[in-house]
């Protein structure tokens, strides 16, 4: 029995298929990422697309949002529990502490790939996502977080985007100052429960900074007034924030202080940042990151001081796309076959060529007439039509003026005989 299908079916709701200029955009993104990673020598690693679910259940937190809404998680034949992988930090985390990274340590790597998160698709939001990321492990110095930094800038400015966008910088301090913040955090938003959003009563006693980055009106009301960072910092916690900035500064990496911005989950620590910009709606981030010196730790691992960021790959192509950048470049050379007998001749110009560099396309299907007419109209720099004389192949080069592609193309057909 053989079932017809009525409708052509759709891509599911929250994924994409990406083509033409959108693909152009997203392959950019990619290439500059990687050429700049290996400008400051963070090696490429490759993860699994999926984990145990423990590796971002304990590394993430039970009562976040992300593993207790947004997961996608299944059992496998075995009875084990795996998730597709909804973020990169703490699949590297694993592998650092199981396939012996560690003795690489200070280790620098960078990866990108698709991620999965089920959430309300948006502008530049999507259920399966791609991701580039760089995170330095095992180095506690500011030094890791500056350079990391200016890696993020560096990549912004040469994809052509960062106009517009803003570094905004925080500390959240080392372990005793942010104790004692989340301590004074509890105290003061107790005094306002009542008139708090539900989420961020729930959040109140287990994880308090967040709800300093609520979107709700009603929390707004009370975050302004909420008690500050640095009114609990430790001197090594503003030495440490205050070599940041400097390494900033002397970079030439522009930011401005934000207050509120946090992580809500325990293990990070000092640094903590996210480049911003209005030109994508309400969400705004373009990338972000910070230190998370106690993750290790909650994965079973030694104490590990890290940092990191990631940045959303669709969200860059669009801000890419939006800034016109990727006018696509003119045809170089284009083969017209007038004679079937020369076929196999124009075959062998065409990969010479593309050996060598240049891009390429033939015309050698359709009215052999009408072939030249349609080489014609695709615009490329060089033609060169080929045809048959006194029985032999033979092959026209044809061009306006002797540029540079024109003496490329003329070398190869040197090269290269019927």
């Amino acid at each position: 029995m053989s079932t017809t299908l009525t409708k052509t079916p759709q891509a599911i709701r929250g994924t994409q298929d990406i083509f033409g200029t959108d693909a152009e955009a997203f392959a950019h993104v990619v290439e500059t990422f990687e050429r700049i990673r290996k400008l400051y020598r963070f090696r490429r690693v490759e993860m699994p697309v999926f984990e145990k679910t423990e590796v971002f259940s304990r590394s993430i937190g039970e009562t976040t949002d992300v593993v207790s809404k947004e997961m996608y998680s299944f059992e496998d034949r075995g009875g084990e529990s795996l998730t597709l992988r909804p973020e990169f930090t703490a699949g590297l985390a694993r592998a650092y502490l199981t396939d012996g990274w560690k003795q690489f340590a200070p280790l620098k790597v960078a990866t990108h790939g698709p991620l999965f998160r089920y959430e309300r698709p948006q502008k530049g939001r999507y259920r399966q996502f791609h991701q580039i990321d760089a995170e330095l492990i095992g180095s506690p110095e500011p030094l890791a977080d500056v350079e990391l930094l200016v890696m993020a800038d560096q990549l912004l400015k040469e994809l052509g985007i960062s106009e517009g966008v803003t570094l905004q910088l925080n500390t959240l301090g080392d372990t005793e100052s942010r104790d004692a913040w989340r301590a004074a955090l509890i105290e003061y938003f107790r005094a306002h429960k009542a008139e708090l959003s539900e989420d961020s009563q729930d959040r109140l006693e287990r994880n308090p900074l967040r709800i300093l980055d609520s979107k709700d009106p009603r929390d707004k009301v009370f975050v302004g007034d909420a008690p500050k960072i640095d009114t609990f910092l430790s001197s090594e916690a503003q030495d440490f924030f205050a070599a940041v900035t400097a390494g900033l500064d002397a970079a030439g990496v522009a930011y401005e202080r934000a207050p509120s911005l946090v992580r809500g989950l325990d293990y990070y620590r000092h640094t903590a940042f996210e480049f911003v910009t209005t030109r994508l709606g309400a969400q705004g981030t373009v990338l972000g990151g910070g230190r998370y010196d106690g993750l290790m730790e909650s994965l079973g691992g030694p104490a590990t001081p890290a940092v990191g960021w990631a940045a959303g790959i669709e969200r860059l192509s669009m801000l890419v796309a939006d800034a016109g950048l990727l006018a696509e470049a003119p045809l170089t050379v284009v083969l017209a076959v007038e004679d079937d007998a020369a076929l196999a001749y124009a075959q062998k110009v065409i990969t010479a060529l593309r050996f060598q560099g240049l891009d390429a396309e033939m015309v050698a299907t359709g009215s052999a007439r009408k072939r030249f007419d349609k080489a014609v109209k695709m615009g490329a720099k060089v033609l060169v039509s080929f045809g048959v004389k006194d029985g032999a192949p033979t092959a026209n080069l044809r061009a306006a003026e002797p540029t540079a592609e024109y003496l490329a193309v003329e070398q190869v057909l040197q090269s290269v005989h019927p």
